[in-house]
């Protein structure tokens, strides 16, 4: 039996609303789920560590006495890491080491640093660039196991000189996952909380007597966590609320259809609602690619998975060249953006949007999940048009700098009064004249 995956034209009558179509999609918020997110995050902000500690031994099926108890020593994630196979361990601390210095080059490239200037009458103005006190790392524990996504989110936070990095994780029935505990220890996790759900995010948004109040929580999670997350912005920063993921390949037709649709799979293994397009001038290269995903699909241990997410917003769409191509990638915004050409550099220059771009046809986008260097953190349902891959520019927050010379007051504060009283706030300009010498 043959997938059914979509197959569009863009010289077709009614491709752009048919496009349309296949990216749409509506994040429900379930009632239910907002409910009872709501009264969690209430309860721990009234309870603090007794409600947090209820909620992990009901959902998590544990006996804990305290919430101090959850707390993971250094130790057993120093064990973790010495009781890896050699060869899974070296692969993780070979991950971290080109995740570390991906980051550590971007805080060099991405204004990380304070910087003032002086005008001509002594005034000094400038920025002070400082990073965050304290951040929370959620990291998804039961179903899966993400020691990836430990790196992506701790890294970049300890390279830009966050002060204490805390991770929680659930670990339901009392089940660890080493590899995610020593993924915390090379990513330089402080301390270990084995805690999930809506009352993880709510323990680090509001702080309790064992748990530290953080400034900002990210890392991926569930509807609760996304929800959680969701309401506790504004009182701590999050890093974002992303959809399922996303793949886009632009495809010349000169890579082998095999490596295209593997990487199709790639991102509609993660969940049914994944999405995963092609876009292509070459009809007969489009046939090949599916002919490969039915050839490969059967021997996928989560086909049903890849089958059911394919056909449901996946897409095979024949363009009229490769700069089409890349007009319509731009529309689509895509999380993750494969240019699998020739000369992927001159496509790569019409490219706007995008979370990560993978060029040539040897840059899977798995690379960039797991090890070559850039954050997989990516912004997800096109908000790639207007936001950016997490970052150490994340873990920053920047101060203006003003410091104003006598002089610099006579001319500014004739500025400002004159401003001020067309606002109709006198204090305001009351204020700055009090400094002029006029007045004074």
């Amino acid at each position: 039996m043959s997938l059914n995956i979509r197959k569009l034209d863009t010289s077709t009558d009614g491709f752009r609303a048919a496009l349309h179509a296949v990216l749409a999609f509506e994040a429900s918020e379930d009632e239910a789920i907002e409910r009872s997110v709501a009264q969690i995050l209430a309860d721990v902000a009234a309870r603090g560590d007794a409600a947090v500690l209820d909620y992990t031994n009901r959902f998590d099926r544990l006996t804990a006495p305290s919430v101090a108890a959850l707390e993971l020593p250094h130790a057993e994630l120093e064990a973790a890491l010495e009781g890896l196979e050699p060869k899974r361990r070296a692969a993780l601390e070979a991950a971290a080491a080109r995740v570390r210095a991906y980051h550590e080059k971007q805080k060099i490239e991405c204004g990380s640093h304070s910087w003032q200037y002086t005008e001509a009458d002594g005034t000094v103005l400038g920025q002070k660039v400082t990073p965050l006190d304290r951040a929370g790392i959620y990291v998804p524990g039961g179903k899966a196991a993400y020691p990836s996504s430990v790196l992506m989110n701790a890294i970049p936070a300890r390279v830009a000189g966050v002060r204490e990095i805390i991770m929680v994780v659930p670990t339901p029935d009392g089940v660890k996952n080493e590899l995610v505990l020593a993924a915390a220890l090379l990513g330089g996790v402080d301390r270990v909380f084995t805690i999930g759900g809506a009352q993880a995010v709510a323990a680090l948004a509001y702080g309790t007597d064992t748990i530290p109040q953080v400034d900002k929580i990210c890392g991926p999670g569930n509807a609760y966590v996304a929800s959680a997350k969701r309401r506790v912005f504004g009182t701590v920063g999050i890093d974002m609320i992303a959809g399922p993921s996303e793949i886009l390949v632009l495809c010349d037709g000169t890579t082998d259809p095999r490596w295209v649709a593997m990487d199709l799979f790639s991102q509609a293994e993660h969940d049914e609602l994944a999405q995963s397009i092609l876009l292509c001038p070459d009809d007969a290269f489009i046939a090949r690619v599916e002919d490969a995903i039915n050839e490969l699909l059967p021997a996928m241990p989560r086909r049903a998975v890849i089958q059911q997410s394919l056909e449901g917003r996946g897409a095979l769409i024949k363009v009229r060249d490769m700069a089409e191509a890349c007009a319509i990638a731009n529309d689509i915004a895509p999380e993750h953006l494969e240019i699998s050409a020739l000369d992927p550099q001159q496509w790569l220059r019409e490219i706007r949007h995008a979370g990560a771009i993978f060029l040539g046809r040897y840059t899977s986008e798995s690379l960039g999940d797991y090890c070559a260097g850039p954050n997989h953190v990516l912004p997800t349902s096109r908000t790639a048009r207007f936001s950016s891959p997490l970052g150490v520019y994340d873990f920053f927050k920047r101060s203006s700098v003003i410091e104003v010379s006598a002089e610099g007051a006579q001319t500014l504060g004739e500025i400002a009064a004159e401003l001020a009283y067309g606002e109709g706030l006198q204090a305001h300009a009351k204020s700055a004249e009090y400094r002029m010498k006029q007045t004074g």
